[in-house]
């Protein structure tokens, strides 16, 4: 018979210390092309910050970019749904500031239900 053995979860609540904003893309209103990114953010929350794993590196280079962060955050239940082709996320961190992340890739953490990863990388 298999022994049992507890294995504690991979990230628990106190581990999401970082503020993370997210911002939506709105476009224009003029005739003019183009979009600008609202100044009041949708949806405010704490996230941990990773940089790219090893299994997005492929993501990454695909994209074009390897400046890829994964930020993971608890999952809102539908109260908002990051979407990659309208949503920016900032950090709210010294070593982030400044810096406009576009959301690339938003997938729920399989092994923990309570949790949904985003991946993002460097605007321009």
């Amino acid at each position: 018979m298999r022994q049992f053995k507890y294995k504690p979860p991979r990230l628990h609540s106190g581990e999401l210390r970082t503020p993370v904003s997210f911002y939506e893309d709105t476009p224009s209103d003029g005739p003019e092309p183009g979009s600008s990114i609202g100044e009041v953010p949708v949806y405010e929350c704490y996230g941990k910050i990773d940089e790219v794993w090893a299994k997005d590196v492929e993501l990454a280079k695909s994209n074009g970019t390897l400046s890829d962060i994964t930020v993971v955050i608890r999952d809102p239940m539908g109260d908002f749904v990051p979407r990659n082709d309208k949503h920016y996320l900032s950090i709210e961190d010294e070593r982030y500031r400044d810096v406009l992340y576009n959301v690339k890739h938003v997938q729920p953490d399989l092994q923990q239900k309570d949790f949904i990863n985003v991946i993002a990388g460097v605007s321009s």
